[in-house]
């Protein structure tokens, strides 16, 4: 145990200097405030651009926990790449000390830290994959969310898993900081209720512990802001995205403003390719002002060039920035903003199961923030070049990414950490339904979950790649099977770069990465080497992966089979089949149709393994609705070797003229292989008899008098006394067709017809017994007649609703009948259908004993004239009912 002068020592070494740190910073004022709300356990910090809560709150927090034995390093997440390095080199200078000693940084292929480090920036997918390996976060004293207000949805998951921890290690402190947030909702997420109070106040629900997070609002320096509206007149948009008009507008703005304020200026635009083109137009227009980019797909030297501070004898800097700069990044001198007003979004196409950026109006949020840049460090203007009724239909905020983005990554991280599909952890916003089954569908396809949903070993193994989830299937799997990690590695780093191919060609843009022609050559061998590492690392041991040597990279990259086999692994459900012979359109076994480019490559090829499909209208996309813009050529067997999931065999019986005829077809997803015409067995009889009736109803079966009477004779019985009568009307016989038709649909006799079913011997199936003993009773199929003879009852008329049974007979058979027989335990009158003793129509009733005293005697005048040979007496009832003539009743 150490004393206490040496652990007073060892916290002095420890400390940051936050006096120095903070000099100059709105942040340093709320400093007691933070101190008290980190010593609670968790808070949500919540601050405007510019009051330095990037800089000031990590090492804070370090203080805070410094002399604490075996967890004291502190981790902070920034949204990316360029803004962690920029954060963990702020921080070093500001400390005094070298990056790597007291502050290093993380992110994907590039780990600057050392024993000594205690403040560790990485960006959220690394801080993820370490929560996978490392649930505990061991050594880990407190966890700082930079820029959550972004609702990436690694920053959500971030949120739910963290805050899921903090119940197992009370002592973990957990900080939220952003420029504009929902606190209430996040601090519930991180340990409790809690509202803020203005000025920096600190205020909670009133409870005690580490189980609150408290809200600490800082408020901002106010310097003056200028703001004005250039707008366009022109279309900033078209269907393929920012007009080039709308950007010559912004470059011309921009040199403008800049001349007249002399001070550095960072322009917005929303996506690489308006950065890149920007440059361009700012170049063509200025040679005095040192021009710079700022996205994603640069290197890191451009990107750290273009946010440290401008030297004195540098010229003045016009920085084209896409969102990078807006609220992770500060851009040092800046005075001055041209805000393009545009955003990319993530937005999913699930009809073609497409996930893809567009560009639409920013958020007003994201507006101000934007503005603010401009008046961090003292007075400003922001030039917003659009008009103040764009401003106003602007939406209040960005949608939370979860609700658009394609969540297959996100799945498997919630399956790693034990909680499949979101079930159990509390996020701020739940994931869509529809979204996450078609994630987990995916990764159950590819072995990466069971039937459950929970993780298997080779989805452990991937979720700890910090890689996407396919990238990784698509470099295990074809590092397996090709045998050669380098170069899957190499085809990987291809797709999953910011690389492009005009023609969508991979094998292409394979060759011209290699000679180094490609934009990008550079960063896609550093992230090949990189992959290639983590393959071999993967299967250390396994012996699944042979020797470089042995296997010619460059050999093999040149063929198409290599790259085709890697990006169908990737992207199984992506493996496409030419729609025609002719065109330009590729059926995907997803279901999704999707054209190649004019003049690709790949025209030709009958099979395609595709990586990327953007959604797409008019002539480039074939009448398809989307183009492929990534794709490698793919033999049929090498698709069918590769997407054993997804061969589906299916026997198709269908009744054709009556019979059954089947057809056995085998498809890889959607798209068709084969299709043959096969004898039928008995299981196809059943499939096929209901499906034709469902499709063309009982009509299609043979209804004899006899079945429509036995149907009529149920359908009165069941009208009157229900269960256990059946229903028989369409609707009920249709959901009970194995009860109706029994055996018929269970045996296939050949040459046998649909019309060959005996349907009476089928409705007899659904007597209910012993109660079928009283069919006969209750509705008999024959009525004896007074004149001593019998006629049949007709039940053909009867239906669930109406209809009576009838019997037609001779007039002069009913003589003396006074009243209707009544069937069904009396309930149902029969109906009768007098009639001449030449079988013509006389009337009908129920009711004979109305018919005798009134109608008889006009059916008496009428008839008694044309059949003089047959009894008409005065009075019916007392004449003898008989089916004979006068003559005969005589003898």
């Amino acid at each position: 145990m150490r004393t206490a002068s040496e652990n007073a020592l060892a916290v002095d070494q420890h400390t940051f200097d936050l006096t120095k740190i903070g000099d100059g910073l709105s942040v340093a004022r709320s400093r007691a405030e933070l101190e008290r709300a980190a010593t609670a356990g968790a808070m949500v910090v919540t601050a405007p651009p510019g009051t330095g809560k990037t800089t000031f709150v990590p090492p804070l927090i370090a203080n805070v926990v410094a002399g604490r034995e075996g967890a004291d390093r502190i981790i902070l997440t920034q949204p990316r790449r360029v803004a962690v390095r920029a954060a963990a080199s702020r921080l070093a200078q500001l400390d005094g000390s070298a990056l790597s000693e007291r502050v290093g940084f993380t992110v994907r292929g590039e780990r600057r830290v050392s024993a000594r480090t205690q403040i560790e920036v990485v960006t959220p997918g690394v801080l993820i994959r370490r929560l996978l390996k490392d649930p505990g976060l061991e050594g880990v004293a407190a966890v700082v969310l930079d820029e959550v207000h972004e609702r990436s949805v690694e920053n959500d998951l971030l949120l739910g898993m963290l805050g899921e921890l903090r119940t197992l290690r009370e002592d973990l402190i957990l900080v939220a900081m952003s420029a504009t947030l929902n606190a209430g909702a996040v601090a519930q997420l991180l340990g409790g209720d809690g509202s803020a109070g203005g000025n920096g106040s600190v205020v909670s629900n009133g409870s005690v512990g580490s189980s609150v997070a408290r809200i600490v609002d800082v408020p901002s320096a106010l310097h003056p802001l200028q703001v004005d509206y250039v707008p366009f007149a022109g279309a900033r948009l078209d269907r393929r995205g920012v007009t080039g008009e709308y950007l010559s507008h912004v470059a011309d703005v921009a040199i403008a403003a800049q001349a007249e304020s002399g001070s550095d200026a960072l322009v917005f635009v929303p996506g690489a390719r308006e950065v890149d083109e920007v440059v361009r137009l700012l170049g063509v227009r200025t040679d005095s002002l040192d021009v710079l980019p700022l996205h994603g797909r640069i290197s890191s030297q451009e990107q750290d060039r273009a946010v440290r501070g401008r030297r004195a004898d540098e010229p003045s800097r016009i920085v084209v920035s896409t969102d990078l700069a807006e609220s992770a990044l500060t851009v040092p001198g800046v005075q001055l903003v041209i805000d393009s007003g545009l955003a990319r979004e993530v937005r999913r196409d699930t009809k073609r199961d497409m996930t893809g950026l567009v560009t639409v109006s920013a958020s007003r949020s994201s507006a101000e923030q934007r503005a603010g840049r401009a008046a961090r460090q003292g007075p400003g203007r922001t030039i917003r070049v659009y008009s103040e009724a764009d401003f106003a239909r602007m939406p209040v905020e960005a949608p939370p990414e979860i609700l658009s983005a394609d969540l297959l990554d996100a799945a498997l991280v919630l399956a790693a950490w034990g909680a499949p599909g979101g079930r159990g952890l509390s996020l701020l916003t739940p994931p869509p339904a529809g979204a996450m089954d078609r994630a987990e569908h995916a990764l159950h396809s590819l072995g990466l979950v069971d039937d459950s949903g929970r993780i298997t070993e080779q989805g452990t193994q991937v979720s700890r790649l910090p890689i996407g989830v396919r990238e990784a299937c698509a470099l295990l799997a074809g590092a397996a099977e090709l045998g050669d990690a380098k170069l899957a590695a190499e085809i990987v780093a291809a797709c999953a770069g910011d690389h492009r191919a005009t023609d969508a060609d991979l094998v292409g843009l394979l060759r011209q990465l290699r000679s180094g022609r490609a934009p990008g050559a550079k960063q896609w061998q550093h992230e090949a080497r990189r992959l290639e590492r983590l393959a071999r690392e993967a299967v250390a041991g396994d012996g699944g992966i042979e020797s470089a040597s042995q296997h010619s990279a460059r050999q093999r990259a040149e063929s198409a089979e290599a790259a085709g086999t890697v990006v169908a692994l990737a992207r199984p459900d992506w493996i496409a089949r030419r729609a025609t012979t002719t065109g330009r359109a590729y059926l995907l076994a997803s279901g999704t149709r999707a054209a190649i480019p004019e003049g690709s490559g790949l025209q030709g090829s009958e099979w395609l393994a595709v990586y990327e499909v953007q959604r797409a209208e008019g002539r480039a996309a074939d009448g398809t609705g989307a183009v492929i813009r990534l794709a490698a050529p793919l033999s049929e067997e090498q698709a069918i070797h590769i997407t054993g999931p997804l061969i589906t065999y299916v026997r198709d019986a269908r009744i054709e003229s009556g019979r059954v005829r089947v057809r056995e077809r085998r498809s890889l997803g959607a798209i068709p292989l084969s299709d043959t015409a096969v004898a039928p067995r008995d299981t196809d009889t059943g499939p096929a008899i209901t499906a034709h009736l469902q499709e063309e109803g009982l009509a299609a079966l043979r209804w004899t008098d006899s079945a429509l009477s036995f149907r009529g004779r149920l359908a009165l019985i069941h009208r009157e006394l229900g269960t256990p009568w059946p229903d028989v009307t369409d609707t009920a016989l249709l959901e009970q067709l194995e009860a109706f038709l029994g055996s018929d649909l269970r045996t296939h006799r050949p040459g046998s017809s649909i019309t060959d079913i005996d349907v009476t011997s089928a409705l007899r199936r659904l007597l209910p017994w012993p109660d079928a003993a009283r069919m006969g009773e209750l509705a008999p199929e024959r009525l004896t007649l007074p004149s001593g003879g019998s006629a049949r009852i007709d039940y053909r008329e009867v239906t669930a609703q109406a209809g009576a049974p009838v019997v037609a007979a001779k007039l002069q058979e009913l003589f003396g009948l006074a009243e209707s027989p009544r069937l069904v335990s009396g309930l149902v009158p029969i109906q009768f259908h007098l009639l001449s003793p030449g079988g013509s129509p006389l009337a009908v009733t129920s009711d004979l004993a109305s018919f005798w005293n009134g109608s008889y005697a006009q059916v008496r005048k009428e008839m008694r004239g044309r059949y003089p040979k047959h009894p008409w007496p005065e009075d019916p009832w007392s004449a003898q009912a008989t089916a004979l003539t006068n003559r005969r009743l005589r003898q």
